[in-house]
């Protein structure tokens, strides 16, 4: 066999791609075991965290929603018991239409922020960061501060919105003491601090929209009305989307501020109370079982909700 014969052999062989079954080099397994250890070491304590602190009380409480305590404590198996009186109980379903009521005011809310942020990105505003860190800090401050606040403000007494119908000769109600004007006034509160994030977000959004398409409509005579409604409002839909998905998820969430605003001693609370404050309510009186049943039901509106909000995106949000 020749010299050129061999060599081409050779050179054959390393051009020749890996067969399957043939083991790697120990480097490239080495450094395979390595990525997963530190794969391991960075994402283990979250998921370490998420198991203990949100997957493992998850299904802790509906076990005890299976469950009756006494007195002193200990569970016992009921079956569909609590479920049974959570469905025959109105203070459950009106807990339900408190929280939904509340929902819709918040929800009311994200057109007021697409409004604000659409006029605080305006070209050359000036103090722009300023106005954003005052509608900010409300979202960022204690829920008993502004509930302070808003509890003066709201006073039947001597509240800046009685004195100010009083001037036009309209005698204002007891708002958190009176049933439909307690919840209104949450309402209300809460959609003014989810404001300032809200606005975030929106900004963020709309800083992405390419400039060109208004320098393009403003060449075709487009006034800033309608680059608003025909280009602001639909490239902003998938910021607006998420928006509502998250506001949706905190007005279930209800429970401090309604607890700040009215207290426990409050004449309206009972038809005023969130589902949260109905859990809430059951656990201060030791009736965990049927607390554990509501906070269930709580699981399973806002999965609903944002399961239907995801169907529902496809018909309204535009991606670019």
């Amino acid at each position: 066999m020749s010299t050129q014969t061999i060599t081409k052999g050779a050179g054959a062989a390393q051009a020749a791609p890996a067969t399957p079954g043939v083991r790697a080099p120990r480097g490239t397994k080495r450094r395979r075991r390595n990525d997963w250890l530190w794969a391991v070491l960075f994402v283990g304590p979250l998921l370490f965290g998420v198991l203990v602190f949100y997957i493992w009380p998850i299904f802790r409480n509906a076990y005890f929603s299976f469950t009756t305590w006494g007195v002193f404590g200990g569970a016992t198996w009921s079956g569909l018991t609590n479920y049974q009186q959570m469905l025959a109980d109105p203070d459950f379903w009106r807990s339900i239409l408190n929280t939904l009521i509340y929902v819709g005011i918040l929800l009311l809310g994200i057109p007021v922020a697409v409004f604000f942020a659409a006029l605080i990105n305006r070209p050359g505003l000036r103090f722009a960061a300023a106005y954003r860190t005052a509608f900010f800090l409300p979202y960022v401050a204690m829920p008993a501060a502004v509930a302070m606040v808003w509890r003066i403000i709201f006073n039947g007494d001597f509240g800046v919105i009685n004195y100010a119908l009083s001037l036009v000769g309209i005698k204002g109600p007891n708002w958190l003491s009176t049933e439909w004007f307690a919840l209104i006034a949450v309402g209300v509160v809460g959609m003014w601090i989810s404001l300032g994030f809200n606005l975030i977000v929106l900004s963020a959004g709309m800083k992405s929209i390419p400039p060109e398409m208004y320098e393009a409509s403003s060449l075709d005579g487009a006034s800033r009305t309608r680059q608003f409604f025909s280009i602001t409002v639909p490239l902003l839909t998938p910021s607006i989307f998420f928006v509502s998905v998250m506001t949706v998820i905190t007005g279930f969430q209800l429970f401090d501020l309604l607890y700040a605003l009215m207290g426990t001693q409050n004449p309206a609370i009972n038809q005023t109370q969130s589902l949260v404050y109905l859990f809430f309510a059951h656990q201060q009186t030791g009736d965990n079982g049927y607390a554990a049943a509501v906070g269930v039901a709580i699981l399973v509106l806002v999965g609903a909700f944002t399961m239907l909000q995801f169907r529902m995106q496809k018909r309204w949000v535009n991606y670019v």
